[in-house]
C-alpha cells in the first residue's frame, strides 16, 4: 500500500514524464489549487504540466484500486473522451482531499468513482482499446460527410514510450500554434 493513502501529494511534477515505476505511483501532482483543465486551450508548458500531473494520477489510480485495461488501458492518453473522463474525475479527487474540504467529501468521490468507472468501461469497449493492441476511436460519417477513415490496430510496445512520444508531440504542436498565431500579429508579436 502507499505511504500515502488518499494519493499522491500535491508537490510541483519533477521534470519528467510520469514514470510508471511502483516506487513513483505516490508522487506530487500540482501545487497550484484545483481547478478544471480545458484541454484545448493550455499553452504548450501548461499541457506538458497537465500531462504529466495526470499521468502520474491515473498510474497510482489505476494501481491503488487494481483498474483493469478494460477500465484504464495503457493509451487512455490516446483516446479524448477518456482524457476528459480522467481529468474530470482527478479534479473530483484533488477537491474531496483538498485539507480544506468538508471531511465527508472522500465519501462522495467514492460514490461519484464507481460512477466513473462505468463510464470508462463504456468508454473502452466504444474505442477498442485493450491491453496489448490499441487502435484510435472509430468515427461515424454524417450524411454528406467524406467517408470516416479506416482504423487499424497497433500492438503496444512500450506505453511509457508511447506516452512521451505522444506529450512531446502534443507539446510541439502547440508550440508551433504559439509561434504562427504570434508571427502572424501585425508587430510580430513582439
Amino acid at each position: 500500500m502507499s505511504p500515502h493513502p488518499a494519493g499522491p501529494s500535491r508537490e510541483e511534477p519533477p521534470a519528467r514524464f510520469g514514470s510508471t515505476d511502483a516506487d513513483e505511483d505516490d508522487g506530487p501532482t500540482t501545487a497550484d489549487p484545483p481547478h478544471p483543465v480545458n484541454w484545448n486551450l493550455l499553452n504548450a508548458e501548461e499541457a506538458e504540466t497537465a500531462w504529466i500531473a495526470l499521468n502520474r494520477w491515473v498510474n497510482w489510480l489505476r494501481r491503488t484500486y487494481g483498474l483493469p485495461a478494460s477500465v484504464i488501458p495503457p493509451l487512455w492518453h490516446r483516446h479524448p473522451e477518456l482524457v476528459w473522463e480522467l481529468s474530470a474525475l482527478h479534479l473530483h479527487w484533488l477537491c474531496a482531499y483538498d485539507p480544506d474540504q468538508h471531511g465527508s467529501a472522500p465519501i462522495g468521490w467514492l460514490r461519484d468513482f464507481a460512477d466513473a468507472r462505468e463510464r470508462l468501461h463504456d468508454w473502452v469497449t466504444n474505442c477498442g482499446t485493450r491491453l496489448d493492441r490499441d487502435r484510435a476511436t472509430r468515427q461515424a460519417s454524417w450524411p454528406g460527410e467524406s467517408p470516416a477513415e479506416t482504423v487499424e490496430d497497433v500492438v503496444i510496445k512500450n506505453r511509457d514510450e508511447d506516452f512521451i512520444a505522444f506529450v512531446v508531440g502534443e507539446v510541439e504542436t502547440r508550440r508551433a500554434a504559439e509561434q504562427a498565431f504570434y508571427a502572424a500579429m501585425p508587430d510580430g508579436g513582439g
